[in-house]
């Protein structure tokens, strides 16, 4: 670092080269109009450019000690661009701007000393307050305007304008706030200016004459995809996510457990329901807890034939602890947390990294829903050939089993026949560009978008689809993932015909055939997580398929479906429970630790 300089000016640069000079030339004369000389240094953070901009860049630093230049061998992206040059920055005001000047450089001095001289933490500049002057064409200013709306509306930010390229920060204030800025690219900007209000810091926005250089259109994985989710992203960390402790998720669980229960009840006798269950054999249920527990080892193995494909080799002990912790962690959080804590498990306790871990649990889901979807669609062609199909039909119109019942397992029958659905699209499609040397992701990325953050975009996706492709290419594997996950489910479905002797209700064929599909449509019903654990989804279409095509009534069906469900739960937390105990693990923390799973980490040199 240099000794005097108090203020250090970054010039974010990617293909700048027929511009960059002339930028640098009248950032020092602006500079050296209100600044003493060898206060202040100018950066040129050139973000791994492949055009001439590096050399321009090196050789304006050769010829003034004022200027530096900083390389980055890769993309960081504009966020981690500015994060990387102000890490090296040698200055306590740290000013960014963007290099095509459209801001009027007059307001620099403004931007500078609103740091510098009166204590502001933060300076940003402003195309959208009133006293300003700025050239909006419509194909700029909507997006604009509808984007800072929805920062203002969704994030809670007082600001007018957050995209403006024309800040300070003082170094202090700026250190404090990127440990939680996650974004690295477009976004950048808004959420350190969120950020800083949510923490405190003094924000000062101030008007400036801004003209637009270049041409400009919304860029459909930047805008709406990347900024659209960062902002989503930003709203669950500040205004959600602090909100839902375990005991809020459990609390919450709970009353929409009971509140469908209360609905039920104006159709069904609670009391029967109750006599009903206290009625099944204990011993049976026992045993068919006992079927269920079969089935985990056989997740870990799968688990492990999944990992191996991908080149990684663990023991299946540990693996089966892993996969009964997430499995634990989706009936105690929302929205299936618990599936991102297997990744965090895999992560902390074997290195296994984080693309890897969540790839190779989508690998696991694709072939689980693809089982379930199988056994399904088989009892149903069966139904089918037998002309029971038309009482299945019967009931999804509420003619069968009325009320909330019907309602309940309606809804998951739509639910269940669109992930299946999507289950068969998926292994088609990864299948088939398992298949083949195109690379269909960079292909789609760069149909939708040739803004930068279609690289970083294009880059994670290839990953992760990689990995996944790898299990799908590698027949040996494909075939023994299937039969393991057919096998799983076929437990599953056997520990539900287990309960159904507990209740003492005959196992003709025909019941285990219906028993199989209502037990596989209920799978399906609960994967989107609109409910803890399934609870309810799983029992409504259990129920609605069980009471319209078997002898059993709708009361004996609905408490057969209840037990089912809950001798499966309870061994989940169970297992869950001892491997986290044996593998050291706190749910709550790998929750938390699994948030930021998914972020890339990027290095570059200077």
């Amino acid at each position: 670092m240099s000794d005097g300089v108090e203020v250090s000016v970054v010039l974010p640069a990617y293909n700048e080269a027929d511009s960059i000079e002339r930028t640098v030339s009248v950032t020092l004369e602006t500079l050296d109009s209100f600044l003493p000389a060898g206060t202040y240094e100018v950066i040129v953070a050139e973000d791994g450019c492949d055009d001439e901009t590096p050399a321009i860049a090196t050789r304006l630093a050769d010829e003034d000690t004022r200027v530096r230049h900083i390389h980055s061998d890769r993309r960081l992206g504009r966020g981690g661009a500015l994060e990387y040059a102000f890490e090296r920055a040698a200055g306590e005001t740290l000013v960014y701007f963007d290099t095509d000047l459209a801001t009027d450089m007059r307001h620099l001095e403004e931007l500078v000393e609103s740091v510098r001289t009166e204590d502001y933490d933060v300076a940003t500049g402003s195309r959208w307050m009133p006293e300003n002057r700025a050239d909006r064409p419509p194909k700029r200013g909507i997006p604009s305007f509808g984007y800072n709306t929805l920062v203002r509306l969704v994030l809670r930010s007082e600001l007018r304008d957050h995209q403006c390229g024309f800040k300070a920060f003082d170094r202090t204030a700026l250190e404090a706030l990127l440990p939680d800025v996650g974004d690295e690219h477009w976004f950048w900007d808004t959420e350190v200016l969120v950020k800083a209000q949510r923490q405190g810091f003094r924000v000062k926005e101030f008007p400036v004459d801004w003209t637009p250089k270049g041409d400009s259109k919304v860029d459909i994985v930047r805008d709406v995809f990347g900024m659209g989710s960062q902002i989503l992203r930003t709203f669950w960390e500040l205004s959600v996510s602090p909100r839902i402790t375990r005991r809020v998720s459990l609390g919450a669980g709970t009353a929409l457990v009971v509140v469908a229960l209360l609905l039920m009840t104006q159709y069904l006798d609670p009391q029967d329901v109750l006599e009903r269950m206290a009625g099944a054999d204990p011993a049976i249920v026992l045993a068919s807890a006992l079927v269920y527990v079969l089935s985990w080892p056989l997740r870990g193995l799968r688990y492990r034939d999944i990992l191996s494909s991908m080149g990684y080799r663990e023991r299946w002990g540990f693996l089966t602890g892993a996969v009964f912790i997430s499995q634990t962690g989706n009936l105690v959080f929302p929205a299936r947390a618990g599936d991102a804590v297997r990744a965090y498990v895999v992560k902390a306790r074997r290195s296994i990294p984080y693309p890897t871990g969540f790839a190779s649990l989508a690998v696991e889901r694709v072939f689980d829903l693809l089982t379930i979807t199988l056994l399904a669609g088989v009892v149903l062609m069966g139904l089918a050939a037998t002309g029971s199909a038309g009482q299945l039909l019967t009931a999804l119109t509420g003619g069968a089993v009325g009320g909330e019942t019907a309602s309940s397992g309606q809804t998951a029958i739509v639910v269940a026949a669109g992930v299946g659905l999507a289950a068969i699209a998926a292994v088609t499609a990864i299948v088939a560009s398992a298949r083949t040397d195109r690379n269909y992701v960079r292909r789609i990325v760069g149909r939708l978008s040739e803004d930068s953050y279609a690289d970083y975009v294009a880059g994670v996706v290839e990953q992760f689809v990689g990995d996944v492709q790898t299990v799908a290419a590698d027949s040996s594997a494909f075939g023994r993932v299937g039969v393991g996950s057919l096998l799983i489910w076929s437990l599953d479905v056997v520990t539900a015909l287990v309960v159904f002797a507990a209740f003492e209700v005959e196992l003709t064929p025909a019941l285990v055939a219906v028993g199989f599909f209502a037990v596989s449509v209920g799978n399906l019903a609960k994967v989107l997580p609109l409910t803890p654990g399934g609870v309810g989804l799983y029992e409504g279409a259990f129920t609605l398929i069980v009471a319209a095509l078997t002898p059993v009534g709708v009361t004996a069906a609905l408490s057969i479906a209840i037990v089912d469900h809950a001798v499966k739960n309870l061994v989940t937390i169970a297992g869950g429970v001892t491997s986290m105990a044996w593998l050291n693990v706190s749910l709550t923390k790998a929750v938390e630790e699994s948030r930021g799973a998914g972020d890339v980490e990027v290095e570059a040199d200077d």
